[in-house]
C-alpha cells in the first residue's frame, strides 16, 4: 500500500485535516500496539502513521479501513460519535432527519471527503454523500481496494470512474452503480470537475486490503 500524499485542496469547503488521528492513537495505546507494529500490519511507513495520528497527513480511504481493522473499531468510532470499544445503536427517538451542518465528516487523502448521512451510527449500513475533487481517488492505481459487504453509487455531478475487478466505468451525472465489496476496486474523479456522490455499503466487514491492480491482459 502507497503513503499517500498530504492532502491539499477540496472544494467548497478546502482542505480540512480528518479529526481521526486521536481517536486512532487512544484505541492504539490502549490495545498497547506500537507505532511500528501497526504500520508492519497495515503496510504503511511508521512516519505515515504518526502523522495521521497527529492530523497533519488525511488517510487515504483503503489506509482508514486498513486502521480501522487492525484496531478493531467501526466507522461509527472513526465518526467519532463513541468511545472506542462501545458499539452504537441506531436510535428510533429523538432526531432521526440530519442536515448539512451538523453531518459528521471524515476528510481523507487527496481531498476525499465523506459525510455520514443519517444522525446515529447504524452498524449494518453507511449511508453517506462522498466528494472526490478534481485528481482525488480512493486509493492509489496499482492498489485496489477490497473489503466485505456491497456498494452502491449515484452520481449527481461531476464524472466518476469505477474500477471493478477487470472492468473500467465512467459514471456521468444520474449514473449509478452496485456491485460486490470483495471484488477489487477503485474509484476516482474524472476531468476537471469535483463528484458528488452518494454512497450506500452495506455489510460492510472489517476486513479491508489492497491487492495489486489485475492485468488486463
Amino acid at each position: 500500500m502507497s503513503d499517500p500524499a498530504p492532502a491539499s485542496g477540496s472544494d467548497d469547503r478546502g482542505f480540512e485535516a480528518s479529526k481521526v488521528g486521536s481517536r486512532l492513537r487512544a484505541e492504539r495505546e490502549r490495545l498497547g500496539i506500537g507505532l511500528r507494529e501497526l504500520a508492519r500490519r497495515v503496510g504503511v511507513s511508521p512516519s505515515l502513521v504518526s502523522q495521521i495520528e497527529l492530523d497533519r497527513v488525511n488517510p487515504s480511504v483503503s489506509t482508514l479501513y486498513a486502521l480501522v481493522k487492525e484496531l478493531d473499531l467501526t466507522m461509527g468510532d472513526v465518526f467519532g460519535e463513541s468511545q472506542p470499544g462501545e458499539r452504537i445503536v441506531l436510535q428510533l427517538r429523538g432526531d432521526l432527519a440530519e442536515r448539512p451542518e451538523t453531518r459528521r465528516v471524515i476528510n481523507l487523502a487527496s481531498g476525499v471527503r465523506w459525510e455520514r448521512l443519517t444522525h446515529h451510527s447504524d452498524g449494518d449500513v453507511e449511508f453517506l454523500y462522498v466528494v472526490y475533487p478534481v485528481g482525488g481517488a480512493s486509493c492509489p492505481e496499482d492498489a485496489l481496494m477490497t473489503h466485505g459487504g456491497k456498494e452502491y453509487g449515484y452520481v449527481t455531478s461531476g464524472t466518476l470512474g469505477v474500477r471493478v475487478g477487470f472492468e473500467e466505468y465512467e459514471l456521468a451525472p444520474g449514473g449509478s452503480i452496485a456491485f460486490d465489496s470483495s471484488s477489487p476496486h477503485r474509484l476516482w474523479a474524472i476531468g476537471g470537475e469535483p463528484v458528488h456522490a452518494i454512497w450506500v455499503v452495506i455489510g460492510r466487514e472489517a476486513d479491508p486490503r489492497t491487492v495489486t491492480a489485475p492485468s488486463s491482459q
